[in-house]
């Protein structure tokens, strides 16, 4: 079976070429016409020396073009290196560095941040989408290409995606993905969401991040209709849902919390959908019943790691294992182990390792960090949870978050289930602080809905009214006005916490 991804586009143009393919601001494009686009993106991508198996980096905010390099670098057997549009020229530098791209595509916003780090990657060829830099626009390139590239042989194993990771947890790290891979995310995802060919999907949020891909390629898989968004706003998500009646969307936790909180949110207005997705993040369970309270029989949650292995909750479940993130789907397996690798009791804590289709090729140039992630074929996690007496998994914590405040570990998101009951706090993020009588003592970070007038103290209080143990009582609490996130719209819990831990204050 050729389980590769290079001519799916090809495809639909040739079987159902008057579909519509993808939606971006004002545009529409059906199939054939998506297809016509693709392929003289490919060519160009070739007349400026990508070979098969050359890195084509992407320094880009949501945007027709970078969608479009996603398929063109498939054609071709190009390798997809999408960035952050956020990453300062310091952190473009050690990428640039580490992936050698032959192409870096940039954007007006990026453009000076890639023109200055450069130097990184001196055989690379830069261009900007747009006018509005010292860069050579890519429309030039498109302008002097063939209208299709040169035929080239793509095998399943082939690498086809190098994707950084987010970088919540240090520097980040390049994780290779095959085309056998991203083809069984088109055929896993495209099952367990019930993506059909008349699926309409919408995507507003950044798509240089592996969570967009679990709707991305199976909604391109089964030649439904791809919507995106430059960039999540509520107000623009709700009318685009029921104008365009979207049947899938996915969305991480505060996305969520967004849309349910915005003014123009009515549970009539988003009737279409037939599938909410929350990933990412773990989803509180205040929010989730709000959620199921409004759409009631939409809701799935995934628990995953870009390096391959995931659990999803579907919506039949979505009620009766509340607090579960599901079960891990067909073909894939979990278990979870102790500190010495071996399976703990069900209900008990330990480490999730799993194998799957998905499974990474491992970390770009890092065979070191290939192999403490990757043993005998399982992928260790580093994530904490237990199973039930169903197989179902309960996340507890990652490992690196969990707080040791006088040799009792504490679990940030149980004291984060209390903080977000309060019905000022928006969102919680819980973390630890150093002590020097407990060693560690957790703090509440939260942000507030609109017009609450909830202060820190009195916050502090009634959280450590509530939590279970006196050893989860929080020693302060601290409001943002936001969070700080990365491009895909996790919380930083990193950044809230390394000033106390270098003794600079108490916010940031």
């Amino acid at each position: 079976m050729a389980m590769k991804i290079d001519r799916i586009i090809a495809r639909h143009a040739r079987f159902r070429p008057g579909h519509t393919a993808v939606v971006y601001a004002d545009r529409r494009l059906d199939y054939a016409a998506y297809h016509a686009r693709v392929s003289r993106l490919a060519a160009a991508l070739q007349a400026v020396g990508v070979a098969k198996g050359e890195r084509v980096m992407t320094v880009l905010p949501n945007c027709l073009e970078l969608l479009d390099l996603y398929w063109a670098c498939a054609a071709i057997g190009g390798v997809m290196v999408p960035l952050s549009p956020l990453l300062t020229e310091s952190g473009l530098r050690s990428m640039l560095a580490d992936a050698a791209p032959r192409l870096v595509v940039a954007h007006p916003k990026t453009a000076a941040a890639v023109e200055a780090a450069l130097d990184a990657a001196p055989d690379a060829v830069a261009v900007c989408v747009g006018g509005g830099s010292g860069l050579r626009p890519l429309d030039a390139l498109l302008a002097a290409a063939p209208t299709a590239p040169a035929a080239v042989g793509v095998a399943p194993d082939d690498l086809y995606n190098i994707m950084y990771t987010s970088g919540t947890t240090g520097m980040p790290k390049g994780i290779m993905h095959s085309h056998r891979v991203r083809a069984h995310y088109g055929t896993l995802f495209a099952n367990a969401w019930r993506i059909t060919p008349e699926s309409v999907v919408l995507h507003t949020g950044a798509i240089v991040f592996n969570g967009a891909m679990v709707t991305l390629f199976p909604a391109f898989f089964q030649g439904a209709t791809y919507v995106l968004h430059e960039q999540f706003d509520p107000a623009a998500l709700i009318e685009t849902v029921e104008r365009e009646r979207v049947t899938h969307l996915m969305l991480v936790p505060s996305q969520i919390v967004a849309v349910l909180d915005h003014p123009d949110f009515a549970a009539g207005r988003l009737a279409s959908l037939e599938m909410l997705l929350s990933l990412g993040a773990p989803l509180h369970v205040e929010h989730k019943n709000r959620l199921e309270a409004a759409l009631p029989g939409r809701f799935h949650e995934l628990y995953g790691l870009t390096e391959g292995f995931v659990t999803i909750l579907d919506k039949a479940d979505a009620i009766r294992k509340r607090g579960s993130v599901g079960v891990p789907p067909v073909l894939s397996e979990m278990r979870i182990v102790g500190e010495d690798g071996s399976p703990v009791a069900t209900g008990e804590v330990g480490e999730i390792v799993g194998r799957s289709p998905i499974l990474m090729q491992g970390y770009y140039g890092r065979p070191d960090l290939t192999a403490q992630a990757l043993r005998d074929g399982w992928l260790h996690s580093g994530d904490l949870g237990y199973v039930d007496d169903e197989g179902f998994l309960f996340l507890v914590d990652r490992k690196k978050d969990m707080i040791d405040t006088g040799g009792v570990k504490v679990y940030p998101r149980d004291v984060e289930e209390v903080a977000v009951r309060h019905p000022d706090v928006s969102e919680a993020a819980v973390f630890g602080i150093p002590d020097p009588k407990w060693g560690e003592t957790p703090v509440a970070a939260v942000t507030l809905r609109e017009g609450a007038g909830v202060d820190e103290e009195t916050l502090r209080s009634w959280i450590n009214e509530r939590v279970a143990a006196r050893y989860q009582r929080v020693s302060r609490v601290v409001i943002y006005p936001e969070f700080p996130r990365n491009a895909a719209g996790k919380i930083l819990k990193r950044e809230m916490r390394e000033p106390f831990w270098e003794g600079r204050g108490s916010k940031i």
